[in-house]
């Protein structure tokens, strides 16, 4: 066996023991590009180390830390609580501006879990509120994270932009942005339809099926009032009676002093990075340390909340990825889809490839991995670039919302318990529905249409 077919062989492994186990894949990842990096392929262990991202860990750091303490210091309440009062009673506008509060995070910097960590259970509980199906606001949510994850200050955004200046089309990162937002809010938009219709029809089975609740008599003399679907010795037609659910008002959150800074804090992230091309995690860095430096207390609480796992997960198979580049494993895999002799079936597999790993694992790690595989593609001539960095960026986080990743763990998570069954099961539907339509849909729209 050679040692790059070897060495994808431990990485695959990665992923299973990572998706089947409590173990971080990532960790497993990180001892692994040691292992087969050192001892296999005889790399001095310096070099494996310099293969560690530590750019990409600043922007992970620094990112899920000041969103961290956005969220502890309750601005993401207060941004809740108008979103809230803006709806009114006009039900429809609840998933929409869910979706809308999602995206921006995301496209602010949030890292996609932290953005989906911090909405859904606020969204979730709203629908509950409203009368909408729990799992159409968890899909919503998750589309709107994905509606702003390719922005160029967010994680995803970041690596889909080194795809860009490899390929030589850097000055189409606002393009990127434009169609995976305007794909995701379409896909939302389908997601929150076929949830409603599921569970309203679910949930009218249950209650044809339980014969509980109040009903209205009729009788013959057309007289009628409420009572229990079934009374002794008394034979009589019913029909059930519909109650909306109790509109009560939202619970103030109220504008301090704190919310607002950060608010400001988080319109200058924005300033910083896309204006003076501030590095991301730096500028994070700098606004948290203001945020801190204000109220300190958030310090302890924020730093403890940071999803240290998903960090070590990315990292670790990154580290993995660069390892494989130094061996000249991924040179291998390029020149193995090279021999497909043509670059739109070679996207068309690549795009295939991404959302099935993806599935299962980090969406950060699979861009990660597949980046070095993309640039032969995308600098095809008779491909557009931008095309086709857009459909492989699709198909690698439209799958997000899968049980086994951390973004359909995180909306588990948020579900009621008496739903975690329902939400597993439609998720995972949901997910394979995905993996089937999309990566050939994006690859019609974007790679042999040229969009772009």
């Amino acid at each position: 066996m050679s040692i790059p077919l070897l060495a994808f062989l431990v990485l695959i492994a990665a992923f299973a023991i990572g998706s089947f186990t409590k173990i971080n894949a990532g960790l497993i990842a990180l001892v692994a590009a040691f292992g087969v990096g050192t001892l296999v392929a005889g790399l001095p262990i310096t070099e494996v180390i310099s293969e560690f991202p530590s750019g990409l860990f600043f922007v992970l750091v620094g990112a899920t830390l000041l969103f961290a303490i956005v969220r502890i210091n309750g601005t993401i309440d207060l941004l809740a609580y108008w979103a809230e009062r803006l709806a009114g009673h006009r039900k429809l506008l609840v998933p929409v501006l869910m979706f809308l509060l999602t995206a921006v995070l995301a496209t602010a910097g949030a890292f996609t879990p932290a953005a989906i960590a911090i909405v859904a259970p606020v969204a979730l509980a709203l629908g509950s509120r409203f009368g909408i199906s729990t799992l159409a606001m968890g899909l919503v949510v998750v589309q709107g994270a994905n509606a702003g994850a390719f922005s160029p200050v967010n994680p995803f955004g970041v690596l889909a932009n080194v795809m860009l200046d490899d390929a030589g089309a850097s000055a189409d990162s606002l393009k990127l942005f434009i169609y995976c937002f305007v794909f995701n809010a379409l896909l939302a938009l389908v997601a929150y339809a076929a949830a409603q219709k599921i569970m309203g029809g679910r949930l009218r089975r249950a209650a044809a099926l339980s014969g509980e609740g109040t009903r209205e008599i009729v009788t013959g003399a057309g007289v009628s009032g409420p009572t229990p679907a079934k009374q002794a010795g008394t034979s009589v037609l019913t029909r059930p009676v519909k109650v909306a659910p109790p509109k009560t008002a939202p619970v103030k959150v109220a504008a301090t002093p704190i919310r607002v800074f950060t608010l400001i804090g988080l319109g200058a992230l924005l300033v910083l990075t896309t204006v003076l091309g501030i590095d991301v995690g730096v500028a994070s860095f700098v606004i948290a340390l203001a945020l801190i430096v204000v109220n300190s207390s958030v310090q302890k609480a924020a730093v403890e909340s940071m999803p240290w796992s998903a960090i070590l997960l990315v990292t670790g198979i990154v580290t993995y990825v660069g390892m494989l580049e130094a061996i000249g494993a991924l040179e291998e895999l390029q020149n193995g889809i090279a021999g497909l002799g043509n670059s739109s079936l070679a996207a068309l597999v690549t795009s295939y490839v991404v959302a099935i790993v993806s599935a299962f694992a980090s969406t950060t790690g699979t861009l990660s991995v597949i980046s070095p595989l993309v640039t032969p593609i995308a600098v095809d001539p008779l491909l557009s670039p931008i095309g086709v960095i857009t459909a492989i960026a699709i198909s690698a986080s439209v799958v997000d919302v899968s049980p086994m990743s951390t973004s359909g763990a995180l909306l588990m998570a948020s579900a009621p318990p008496k739903d975690e069954r329902l939400f597993f099961r439609a998720l995972l539907v949901w997910a394979i529905v995905m993996i089937a339509v999309v990566p050939v849909l994006v690859w019609l729209c974007f790679v042999q249409l040229g969009i772009g």
